[in-house]
């Protein structure tokens, strides 16, 4: 397995590929990786054939956190994922600085990686995406997918994948980046791979390491308002509003838990509906204490 931390490093790895008709799997991740990740790596794999290369990105972005977001705390294990990533079969592992990534930034740092945040003082030409990004989490971070979509895009113009794997726990972000290939006509097909759960039901995610005693359990509450709503609609049609409030009293019924947001929407368009129905995707936004947790599901 290769360890690479220079952009000019990764495009010549990639065109190489290219060169010699290897395909190329691409999982983008920012670090401290689990089970959820490792799917995705195998997803890649299987996309990229054997003779393929499989890269992951490990960068925690700063443009995709808001400036009183969990940036500096982020978890990080670098040693910890490349072991993760040379068991799964991983031929790269791309691992740039923000300086590397966003090297316009204007800054005294000694470490950019332990860094409060890092703002791209002089950085100017970003990716935004209009229509899908401006509701959930994009209502409620108003500038995490204008980052979302321009770290992506340069790893796409970095790594040069055929296919590229997202993790369907991230369902807008999936379709956002869905669209912005698409409209910005990168070669690459996006595949969303299902979500991987814990036992108990919630779903794996970096974020998880925040939680600690009690809130560990009063975390499930998103996956219950899940299953709330699918047992809810399970005889006929409900009027949206009246799921909400009722999967609202049932997450603030927990101590610790403050509901952000609850949408119920076309798992296509994201268009929102009014009648919650089978079939309707559902996606939530959840303060367990101070850790923000999202879910989305099928109904």
């Amino acid at each position: 397995m290769r360890i690479v931390t220079s952009i000019a490093t990764m495009q010549r790895q990639a065109r190489q590929w290219q060169r010699t008709g290897k395909r190329i799997g691409f999982v983008p991740t920012m670090g401290y990786l689990h089970a959820g990740h490792m799917s995705l790596v195998k997803r890649a794999r299987q996309a990229a054939g054997k003779s393929g290369g499989v890269v992951v990105s490990i960068y925690v972005n700063p443009t995709q956190f808001g400036p009183k977001e969990d940036f500096s705390k982020y978890p990080r294990d670098l040693k910890r994922d490349l072991k993760l990533c040379r068991e799964a079969g991983v031929d790269v592992v791309f691992t740039p600085s923000d300086m590397e990534m966003y090297p316009q930034v204007g800054s005294s740092r000694r470490d950019d990686r332990t860094a409060r945040r890092a703002v791209p003082t002089k950085f100017s030409t970003y990716v935004v995406e209009e229509n899908l990004s401006r509701t959930m989490e994009g209502a409620s971070r108003p500038m995490h997918f204008r980052g979302v979509t321009t770290v992506v895009a340069k790893l796409f113009n970095l790594v040069l994948p055929d296919v590229a794997v997202f993790g369907a726990k991230d369902w807008q972000q999936a379709a956002i980046i869905k669209r912005m290939a698409a409209d910005l006509n990168f070669p690459v097909k996006i595949i969303v791979a299902p979500t991987l759960r814990e036992r108990d039901g919630l779903a794996m995610s970096s974020r998880n390491k925040y939680l600690e005693g009690d809130l560990r359990r009063q975390a499930t509450v998103l996956w219950r308002a899940i299953q709330a709503a699918r047992f809810a609609i399970r005889k006929f049609p409900v009027p949206q509003h009246r799921l909400k409030a009722q999967l609202k009293q049932l997450i603030e019924s927990e101590p610790n838990a403050k509901l952000d947001y609850i949408e119920f929407f076309n798992s296509e368009t994201l268009a929102p509906v009014s009648t919650v129905r089978f079939r309707t995707h559902m996606a939530l936004a959840v303060f367990v204490g101070k850790t923000r947790l999202i879910d989305n599901a099928q109904l």
